[in-house]
């Protein structure tokens, strides 16, 4: 179907990304049913969810390719920006819950210049949604959700300090300016930060999380396809180094392998530091020429159909080690096979007590080759980071309990 007249790819207009049955590549439409079911069961009665969709960024007057905002992507699989949505407890619903969609319209002059979006039709039809109403009927909508005595308790986001230390999908500001178009972003504000309002808000982002920590086979399955593209790219790229080069060269070179593979973006910016570079943990700048006696970090990976893979491997410019260069890499890979037996579920060790061990088994892998005074304090200095995060729809797909369960 050329041109497309939705918004994102769906079975009717992309047959070779999206099989019959499924919402997005991969996940099917009754998944994302299930998550917003589940998210509406471990809330207390008579709760509400609110959630936004990302908006448009902007570099030199033009936008970015559109990235969805990951909670929303999580419970909705609506690609698009400028929306949002209302979950409501209704135990006489079908679903357990009352699922109200908030949807731009499209100007022809829209359609000529940016493309298709998907129809509030198709929104209700083939998102499930029980309601579809215009996205400037949002504002008004949670206005009154927020003083509805029949609703206990509002799951929204807001900005950093309202809602405690967890992390936000969206701001007040978010809502207000690229979902109003009607001129009341300050009543909305305040009815917002209201005392009563305050009283039934609670932040959503935790309680999206500990859903989104457990994954689901087709969730695995995803992540599988994503992990092994951007491991085939850093052997290509490996085989493909070369001393002269810029470090740019080879982060564009391992973006390209994963894009021939079907990777809609990279999930994160890759760092290739080269020599002393590496020491910089999140190193972006990719600027420096690589020497021939220098060992290359490269920490990139690809996003695959809305989920994320992060791999780190080091190698040698020339592709062969020095002595001290084998001694020191053979230190950490033995440390690292050790570590990775203990990923298991039989072995009931948590991210924070296998961090621990890692600390442990890397001072005994350097003494061995001839490091001294390895104290804590020094040992923090050569290992400042913790031992990795789980990753998922976001590179660092955390929630509140997993580094300690």
């Amino acid at each position: 179907m050329k041109p497309s007249v939705y918004g994102q790819p769906l079975f009717p207009s992309h047959p070779h990304l999206v099989n019959e049955g499924e919402l997005t590549p991969g996940i099917p439409v009754e998944e994302y049913q299930h998550r917003r079911r589940t998210l509406m069961d471990s809330l207390p009665p008579n709760s509400a969810v609110v959630c936004v969709a990302a908006p448009v960024k902007y570099m030199s007057g033009r936008n970015y390719k559109f990235r969805q905002a990951s909670d929303f992507m999580y419970l909705t699989g609506f690609m698009e920006p400028s929306s949002a949505i209302i979950l409501r407890s209704n135990p006489s619903s079908r679903h357990g819950y009352t699922y109200t969609f908030f949807h731009p319209l499209q100007t022809p002059t829209q359609a000529l210049w940016d493309g298709a979006r998907t129809s509030s039709e198709d929104v209700q039809t083939t998102f499930s949604a029980d309601n579809v109403r215009a996205v400037d009927e949002f504002p008004g909508a949670l206005k009154d959700l927020l003083r509805d005595m029949n609703t206990d308790f509002v799951y929204i986001d807001l900005p950093p300090g309202q809602n405690g230390g967890a992390r936000r999908v969206v701001t007040v500001n978010d809502i207000c300016q690229h979902l109003s178009s009607s001129g009341n972003s300050d009543s909305l504000l305040d009815a917002l930060n209201s005392s009563s309002a305050g009283a039934k808000r609670r932040p959503l982002a935790p309680e999206v999380g500990r859903l989104r920590s457990i994954k689901s086979d087709t969730e695995q399955r995803v992540m599988r396809h994503a992990a092994d593209i951007s491991g085939r790219a850093h052997a290509k790229t490996m085989r493909f180094t070369r001393p002269g080069l810029s470090e740019h060269v080879l982060a564009a070179h391992f973006e390209y392998l994963c894009a021939r593979e079907g990777s809609q973006r990279p999930a994160y910016v890759p760092v290739v530091a080269s020599g002393p570079n590496a020491l910089t943990i999140h190193y972006t700048a990719n600027d420096q020429v690589i020497r021939a006696d220098e060992l290359i970090l490269v920490d990139a990976g690809c996003e695959y159909n809305g989920y994320a893979s992060d791999i780190t491997r080091t190698w040698p410019a020339t592709g062969r080690f020095t002595s001290a260069q084998a001694a020191l890499y053979s230190a950490i890979l033995s440390a690292q096979k050790a570590l990775v037996t203990m990923c298991t579920a039989r072995s009931g060790l948590s991210l924070s007590d296998i961090h621990r061990r890692s600390v442990e088994l890397l001072r005994k892998e350097l003494v061995s080759i001839g490091f001294q005074g390895l104290s804590e304090g020094r040992m923090s200095e050569l290992y400042p980071h913790f031992i990795g995060h789980p990753v998922g729809i976001g590179v660092c797909d955390r929630s509140c309990h997993q580094c300690v369960h």
